[in-house]
């Protein structure tokens, strides 16, 4: 079936903290920057890797703010705007609309668990209903193993039925590649975007619109490889090399904690170690850790 209007190389970003362990908003907006400048089509911050949750909501709202002041364009922005509360949800979520982002991320009811499919329904309904501007457009975000809730299809089909062109599609990190090619052949003009990076390119080949990923922090031009030339047979070589780069990246920062490993990485790249920070309940990793990733991607060229 066909995608929505949202699709390509989205990146997972990570959030800078500043010495006080706030959001250092300058180095997010140039992190955001140099991501579209190596072939991202948009931002999704202030998700799992942007470590969202441990932001409150007048700090989300700045950091979306602050790289909109900043130049970046809020039309490449998917921030996540997820909270336990639908309120809050609705507060963050019209912050982001009237912001002009291209679309928001948002997770099922995540504190209770066992809901019920109708549950799950109307907390979304209750969201897009609060918001009440047909500009609104969602990407749902599947990713189970950490929200401990699941994005029944049942209750996709309902939502697409209940608010058609507003929920456009579904960002699915649970790893489940049947689940994935399922709902592209199931659901037309909905864009399924892969939120492991060594999945995107069987994620296209089965009919899939393209990725949120975190490696793309670092690999962002190699995404973009695998995302332009998947189909192409004279590229064939050129694109199994990027997926070799991007699956050897994907395994190192899986290696520890993948939050501060992505950040670890991120202060190689841009020679700054005030992106090792994190916030609590988060760590940074330890000095042997931090060196082992740091030689590991000299090793790999990264």
């Amino acid at each position: 079936m066909t995608a929505s209007d949202i699709g390509g190389v989205f990146c997972a970003a990570a959030t800078p903290l500043d010495a006080a362990g706030a959001p250092d908003i300058k180095n997010f907006a140039a992190h955001c920057k140099t991501l579209i400048d190596n072939g991202c089509d948009g931002v999704a911050l202030l998700g799992t890797t942007g470590e969202a949750n441990s932001f409150g909501l007048a700090e989300r709202m700045a950091i979306l703010d602050g790289a909109i002041d900043a130049g970046i364009d809020p039309a490449h922005m998917l921030p996540g705007t997820a909270q336990t509360a639908v309120t809050d949800t609705i507060v963050l979520t019209r912050h982001a609309v009237d912001a002009g982002v291209r679309a928001v991320l948002l997770l099922p009811p995540f504190y209770y668990k066992g809901v019920s499919d109708e549950g799950i329904y109307r907390a979304f309904a209750s969201v897009i209903e609060g918001v009440g501007n047909d500009r609104l457009r969602v990407i749902l975000y599947h990713i189970p193993q950490v929200s401990g809730v699941a994005i029944p299809h049942d209750v996709i089909a309902r939502l697409r039925e209940a608010f058609p062109g507003i929920v456009a599609g579904i960002k699915d990190s649970s790893g489940d590649m049947e689940n994935m090619k399922t709902m592209a052949a199931r659901f037309d003009n909905f864009s399924v975007l892969a939120g492991a990076d060594p999945l995107l390119l069987p994620l296209m080949q089965a009919g899939g619109a393209g990725c949120i990923t975190a490696t793309s922090n670092l690999l962002a031009a190699d995404l973009r490889i695998v995302f332009d030339g998947w189909n192409d047979p004279a590229r064939a070589a050129e694109v199994a090399a990027a997926q070799d780069r991007i699956n050897d990246m994907r395994n190192l920062s899986n290696r520890y904690t993948q939050l501060p490993t992505i950040k670890t990485m991120l202060a190689s790249r841009y020679g700054d170690d005030g992106w090792l920070r994190v916030r609590p309940p988060l760590i940074e990793l330890s000095d042997a850790e931090r060196a082992d990733v740091w030689n590991t991607m000299a090793a790999l060229g990264g």
